[in-house]
C-alpha cells in the first residue's frame, strides 16, 4: 500500500468518526507531532491523549472533508489540505477548521506530522 493510499485511509477513518482507530494503525510510537503553533508533542502516547481531549470536547461533528491529497512515495511524504465543521461543548456555534497537514513515514508509520491551519467560527 503506498503512503497516499495511506493518509487516504487515515482521513477516511476522520470523515467517518474513527480517527482514533486511524491513529493506532499508522501512527509511530515514536511520533512527533507539531501543532500550529510550533509546539512539539512527542511519542504516541502524550499525541493520543491530546487527541482523546480534543474529542472529548466536541458536541457535534458537522462534516469534513479532504480539498487535496498529494506524496512523494520515494520520500515517503504525504501532504493533506482538510477542514472540519465542529461544535464545541459550550460554543455558541459550529467552528470551521481549515487545515495543511504534512507527515513524514518509516516503515508504514508516521514517525512526523504538522498541522498549518486556521479556524473560524
Amino acid at each position: 500500500m503506498s503512503v497516499k493510499e495511506k493518509i487516504t485511509d487515515v482521513y477516511n477513518h476522520i470523515q467517518n468518526g474513527t480517527a482514533l482507530d486511524a491513529f493506532e494503525k499508522y501512527y509511530a510510537d515514536d511520533v512527533v507531532m507539531v501543532l500550529e503553533d510550533g509546539t512539539e508533542v512527542e511519542g504516541k502516547d502524550a499525541n493520543r491523549d491530546r487527541e482523546n481531549e480534543f474529542f472529548a470536547g466536541v458536541e457535534s461533528f458537522n462534516g469534513a472533508g479532504v480539498t487535496a491529497i498529494t506524496s512523494n512515495e520515494e520520500e515517503e511524504t504525504t501532504a493533506v489540505e482538510s477542514w472540519m465543521d465542529i461544535t464545541f461543548k459550550g460554543a455558541d456555534g459550529p467552528m470551521k477548521i481549515e487545515q495543511v497537514a504534512t507527515q513524514q513515514w518509516k516503515d508504514g508509520k508516521i514517525v512526523r506530522e504538522r498541522f498549518y491551519g486556521t479556524q473560524q467560527g
